[in-house]
């Protein structure tokens, strides 16, 4: 046996070997994707290890205790150091009992508390005759379980157990409310050396490190866990994982865009000596959050809010300020992204009254500092529909980021600003998760809140902003809309007709600005590629004009980019009555579909082809194409295939060959990126046959 000092505790050799039963526990368990060596178990479930004498003396089960501790300073008044009497209850309801013995062979049970600190333990045996002998059993690793109802991550459905923390693979969405965009992720919760980097990660948060015995303490809490978790994934305040980045350059980095799971972005990290890791953005934060609180036991899944309101000053509300063209003013830091991610986890919140237990709101992007550090949640889902934005965490964040009003005002050149229009439903579209157990999309905005501009809705938005209620704003005279497709391919011409409508029975004289921005998907203003102005444009009263016009695609297609929109602004401006009205239009460039084929039947350990099939929808040429191939199970790594160019509009066919090294259900991800055109994805879903006898 191994032979340590720990403190003023000798650890013995002894005269008989352990078994651990690894392969068994963790089957039990639902570790046994993590490893079949070690012994990782859940808490508030039993796990058996064998005893066996190498002579015919044995030690006498009624003279020893076995020992489970973690942490540095493990204290029995901490609950970091459990002593157990054999055949009963220990503190805190951990449960040790001889199954069975034959005199040089004994069987015993042990039953860790539902409510016990999360880690790395050691196991040992020691005598109860106040000596110092402590014989090391072995380590094991405690994590959370959501199979225990007395766990406080109990979930009771065993389908979305499956899939909130058995499933290694999912679907984020991106793009906008009005085109909905999904892409794979390889969260690999499971994969080689993740739950020790997940440990890792847990010990390098800056609680632990100044004070490692109180943070061992709390390890307990999926409340305290998650909010670490979620300080830890950025790198803004301590040693965590990943820096974002929302613009170009992202030299000496990977594109946020790039990364198609986790995994890589843990081991780098871990690797790197726990430097962080470069770049990240709100979906790549989101995902490896959830990768790690899957892993530690908690369930989880990843979840977009379309149309996401980024509420800087706590108001509640969203200020946009623009000038006489339409062009952003940079208002006092609001701001609304196309969508944003963040993650719910499943948990009790035993720090709250009753009732909000259940989905918690986690986002690991840093936006707005949470007690100082840059972290947010858990906040109950059940809390932000019911516009309770006193309890804790930082709810009124994701109140804002879900339900908040944007007010538009418009900096007028003679010094006045102008309210131009309230916007009640614009914000928190489309709250999007992964279907449980399915590959399509699920709607659950009906669970952040009451349906948009009903009676309910509006009274918990007023009782919850108490200090900035709207005045209603008069019946405009004169208004402006503009209309394009919602979406068009990349590389198509942008076709747009603006109406003014007067509503008045006089006649208007209007000069017309028009501007359309490459916007990034987080609300700023990128790049301005068209600016139009039409002067004394006459509107009859009571009448409709139309300005029609074009915007080639020659124009954008050296700044479009990932998750990019373009946004159209018209303002109309009266020159008798200085009256002005707005219109804006957000559309999406589409990027075309990887189609991928396979070519023949997916059987474990049996080479397999696909073709890989993509058509360059621009009228240039792509130099620099690189196609990244990825699949758990069914590639190693990951495969690169580089071409040197796809003329303009040319369909190009690769075939893959991959062997299937796991059966089940299987995702192969295909990454397209090029000079001009980047991050164009897909993917195939696949069920791999075992062996055909």
């Amino acid at each position: 046996m191994e032979r340590a000092a720990r403190g003023s505790v000798r650890v013995l050799e002894m005269n008989f070997t352990v078994d651990l039963q690894c392969e068994k526990n963790n089957h039990e368990h639902k570790t046994i994707e993590i490893s079949t060596e070690r012994l990782i178990v859940r808490r508030g479930q039993p796990f058996h290890l064998i005893l066996q004498s190498y002579s015919d003396q044995f030690i006498d089960n009624g003279t020893v205790v076995i020992c489970a501790e973690t942490g540095p300073k493990p204290s029995t008044a901490f609950g970091t150091k459990i002593l157990l009497e054999l055949n009963s209850y220990g503190v805190n309801l951990w449960k040790a009992v001889v199954v069975s013995s034959t005199g040089t062979r004994m069987t015993l049970q042990i039953c860790p508390s539902p409510n016990a600190k999360i880690g790395k333990y050691k196991l040992s045996l020691q005598r109860m005759m106040g000596n110092d002998e402590n014989y090391l059993l072995g380590e094991f690793i405690l994590l959370f379980n959501p199979w225990c109802k007395e766990d406080t991550v109990f979930l009771d459905n065993e389908q979305q157990r499956q899939e909130y923390v058995m499933n290694e693979e999912g679907i984020i969405y991106t793009g906008s409310s009005h085109c909905i965009q999904s892409r794979a992720w390889y969260f690999g919760q499971f994969a080689d050396n993740i739950l020790d980097v997940c440990l890792k990660l847990m010990d390098n948060n800056n609680k632990c490190l100044s004070c490692p015995e109180k943070d061992y303490v709390r390890r307990n809490d999926p409340t305290y866990i998650s909010r670490m978790v979620s300080a830890m994934v950025n790198s803004c305040d301590d040693k965590g994982i990943l820096e974002g980045r929302w613009s170009a350059p992202y030299c000496g980095g990977t594109c946020p865009w790039n990364w198609n799971g986790s995994v890589a972005i843990l081991t780098e990290w871990n690797d790197r000596g726990c430097k962080k890791v470069q770049f990240g953005q709100c979906w790549v934060f989101a995902a490896v959050a959830c990768t790690v609180l899957r892993c530690l036991g908690i369930p989880t899944r990843v979840v977009t809010n379309f149309n996401s309101a980024h509420d800087s000053n706590g108001n509640l509300t969203i200020d946009k300020v623009c000038d006489e063209y339409g062009r952003d003013l940079g208002g006092p830091g609001d701001s609304i992204w196309n969508f944003h991610v963040w993650i719910e986890s499943w948990m009790a919140r035993n720090d709250l009254v009753a009732g909000y237990d259940g989905w918690q709101v986690l986002d690991p992007t840093p936006q707005e500092k949470s007690e100082g550090i840059y972290c947010c949640g858990p906040a109950p889902v059940k809390a932000v529909k019911e516009g309770f934005v006193d309890l804790k965490f930082d709810i009124p964040f994701v109140f804002a980021e879900v339900n908040a009003d944007q007010v538009t005002w418009i900096q007028c050149r003679d010094g006045r600003k102008e309210k131009m229009h309230v916007e009640t439903q614009h914000v928190g579209q489309n709250i999007s998760t992964k279907r449980c157990g399915r590959p399509d999309r699920e709607d659950i905005t009906d669970n952040y809140k009451y349906r948009e501009g009903s009676f309910q809705e509006r009274a918990i938005v007023s009782e919850a902003d108490l200090r900035n209620r709207h005045t209603p704003l008069q019946p405009r005279k004169l208004l402006v809309n503009v209309k394009a497709e919602e979406s068009i391919p990349n590389g198509s011409d942008i076709n747009v007709c603006i109406t003014i409508s007067n509503n008045s029975s006089t006649t208007m004289f209007c000069n017309l600005n028009f501007i359309a921005q490459i916007m990034n998907y987080n609300g700023r203003s990128l790049h301005q590629i068209a600016e139009k102005h039409f002067d004394k444009i006459v509107v009859q009263g009571n009448r409709d004009e139309k300005v029609v016009l074009q915007i080639p695609c020659s124009d954008y297609a050296d700044y479009i980019e990932n998750h990019h929109l373009i946004k159209l602004t018209a303002l109309a401006n009266d020159s008798v009555t200085h009256t002005s009205a707005l219109g804006t239009k957000d559309l999406s460039v589409i990027n075309p579909d990887i189609d991928i084929q396979l070519l023949g039947t997916p059987i474990l350990n049996r080479p397999m082809k696909a073709e890989i099939i993509l058509t360059n929808p621009l009228r240039i040429s792509l130099y620099q194409c690189v196609f990244t191939v990825e699949g758990l199970g069914l590639i190693h790594g990951m495969h690169q295939t580089r071409v040197h160019e796809i003329g303009p509009k040319q369909t190009l066919r690769l075939q893959l060959e991959f062997t299937p090294t796991k059966p089940g259900p299987r995702k192969l991800m295909v990454d397209f990126d090029s000079a001009k055109l980047k991050d164009v994805k897909g993917f195939k879903n696949m069920t791999v046959q075992g062996y055909l006898m």
